[in-house]
């Protein structure tokens, strides 16, 4: 047996499944407990390691490799703080349905609960925030765990899946047989939607005076982007997207609307809540979406499209369920579209509500602004960038200036809100994509979160071209404080406690420029763009009291959506 070639340790094991799996990038951290494996990657030349400075980083960065290229990011740490480390990003990662599969080191199996030195129960710590989750007992299970993982991680909704590697595991031996298939019992997801409900659809479209399409990252994620542009150019529907959704339709299409919800255009807004008929595409109606569910859009007919069966009547009661990958869906559904619904009146009022409350910002009074910025940004990309943002104002700003025009461009932590997500996903990211520039965009809190990934950046020499917006402030806080906490700006003011970013990203190595001079914008994109061997940083010290509109309060209705501010002397 020892002399067969299929005996294997469990390290051994570990790579050849991943060789099976044709992963090309694992994210990790090297530990006590995954030794063994980092022994064996010294000789591994068919993936690259990418080593992060931190495992929250490692998980970001699978998360925006799996984003911008639709493959599974694959992540390496050790146990106990390795290992919890990584929770926050599993948990995005989970709320945005991103496909990753996180392997962590443990200790021995004896060890399980001894509290032994850095042992943590990751199993039960990432139980809630896991498509699934495994710790391996014997090496004999080890190959088979791991075509698992992939398999659940990848297919019907996506998501993580955590792999607990004990060091006994890792270090066994046993002869290595990968199967051919994977059978996981009660997971069977639906792809073929219902031929009857299908068709019962195209005639409510067909029929409707008012239909609008509801997009979210599930059409992304399908890869059903060209079916979906058909399915609207034909049939003439106007097209509103969540902010994961933003990139299934081009942005500068005329049926866009661009995003709808909390933050979204007021157009797009009116429309979902005069709508007649709602088309909804792989998204699951959250709270940003929907505010105030009684409300929302309730004189609409409301037909939900999800390959998820449980986000079906999980926060709207839908009037026709279609469980089905949207992919297939929506090609079935063009195909039952005899006669096309006619929108023109529609289509002109929608244009009315453009006319009457368009996106706008103070352009005349010589100080530098998030908004010029991210316009000016998608001037120079010409919607032809991967844009990674992080958490806050810019975010927002960024999901309603910049127009995308292509799926995969627009990668964001939406469901959890993680700050310090920006910079490592587009690091991931940046080894995805190699055809088009990667821009990262920032807000000055959340860029400190996870700075430290500034020189995983530098080592890989990576043309990443990162920006802040640096407005001195946690910023979405602040506006929430002016609106709704009686203006008591507490421990959001970072004006004396932020440091220099551009001394601290020339420390990593980082060709860096700041400025506050609408004039000084252009040349400095200009600068960034032409640079494709290294990252460069610009930091853009922007008004620092600006607000994000139009708003629908949290909790409130459509009809509640605040298109300016409140009290104009608070524009300092």
């Amino acid at each position: 047996m020892k002399n067969d070639p299929n005996y294997m340790s469990g390290a051994e094991i570990f790579f050849e499944c991943l060789r099976r799996e044709n992963v090309e990038y694992i994210f990790g951290y090297p530990g006590g407990a995954v030794l063994k494996i980092y022994e064996h990657l010294y000789d591994v030349d068919f993936l690259k390691h990418i080593l992060v400075r931190h495992e929250q980083g490692a998980v970001h960065a699978a998360e925006g490799y799996a984003k911008a290229s639709g493959k599974v990011g694959v992540v390496l740490v050790t146990s106990g703080p390795g290992a919890t480390n990584t929770v926050t990003g599993i948990a995005d990662a989970y709320m945005d349905s991103v496909p990753i599969v996180v392997f962590t080191g443990q200790v021995s199996s004896h060890l399980i609960g001894n509290d032994a030195f850095q042992e943590a129960d990751i199993v039960g710590i990432t139980r809630p925030i896991t498509k699934h989750n495994f710790l391996v007992r014997d090496v004999k299970e080890l190959a088979s765990t791991i075509k698992k993982a992939f398999y659940i991680a990848s297919t019907g909704r996506p998501g993580p899946v955590v792999v607990d590697l004990p060091k006994d595991v890792i270090a066994s031996k046993c002869i290595f047989k990968y199967p051919e298939e994977v059978d996981v019992r009660g997971y069977k997801p639906t792809y073929k939607g219902n031929s009857n409900q299908i068709k019962k659809a195209a005639e409510i479209i067909s029929k409707a005076k008012r239909p609008l399409l509801y997009v979210g990252g599930g059409v992304i994620m399908s890869g059903s982007s060209e079916e979906l542009k058909i399915f609207a150019r034909e049939n003439k529907l106007p097209v509103t997207m969540t902010l994961q959704g933003l990139g299934a339709f081009p942005g500068t299409d005329p049926l866009s609307l661009g995003m709808l919800g909390m933050h979204g255009t007021y157009w797009a807004n009116r429309a979902v809540d005069n709508c007649d008929v709602l088309v909804s595409l792989g998204a699951r109606f959250d709270d940003r979406v929907t505010g105030k569910v009684e409300t929302f859009c309730n004189k609409a007919y409301k037909i939900h499209v999800d390959i998820d069966p449980t986000a079906i009547d999980k926060n709207v009661i839908v009037d026709l369920p279609i469980v089905g990958d949207v992919k297939h869906v929506l090609a079935e559904l063009a195909a039952e579209m005899i006669n096309p619904p006619d929108t023109t009146e529609w289509l002109e009022q929608i244009e009315e509500w453009k006319n009457e409350c368009p996106l706008d910002y103070e352009k005349n009074d010589g100080r530098l602004r998030s908004e010029f910025v991210i316009e000016k940004i998608f001037e120079k990309t010409k919607g032809d960038a991967v844009v990674v943002t992080d958490v806050g104002q810019h975010q927002m700003w960024t999901a309603q200036y910049y127009k995308y025009n292509h799926p995969r461009s627009n990668i964001t932590s939406g469901g959890l809100g993680t700050m310090g997500f920006g910079l490592p996903a587009s690091i991931g990211a940046s080894f995805a994509v190699k055809d088009r520039p990667v821009v990262c965009i920032s807000g000055d809190g959340g860029f400190q979160m996870n700075i430290q990934e500034l020189i995983t950046a530098v080592y890989n020499k990576l043309p990443l071209k990162i920006f802040i917006l640096n407005n001195s402030f946690l910023g979405m806080v602040r506006q929430w404080q002016e609106l709704f906490h009686q203006e008591k700006y507490s421990f959001t003011d970072l004006g004396n406690s932020n440091p220099d970013f551009v001394k601290v990203s020339q420390a990593f190595g980082i060709e860096s420029y700041s400025t506050d001079n609408p004039n000084e914008v252009e040349s400095l994109l200009d600068k960034a763009m032409s640079i494709n061997d290294r990252p460069i940083l610009i930091e853009f010290r922007v008004v620092k009291e600006d607000m994000v509109f139009p708003m629908i309060p949290s909790g409130a209705s459509i009809s509640d959506m605040m298109v300016k501010r409140l009290n104009p002397k608070r524009m300092i």
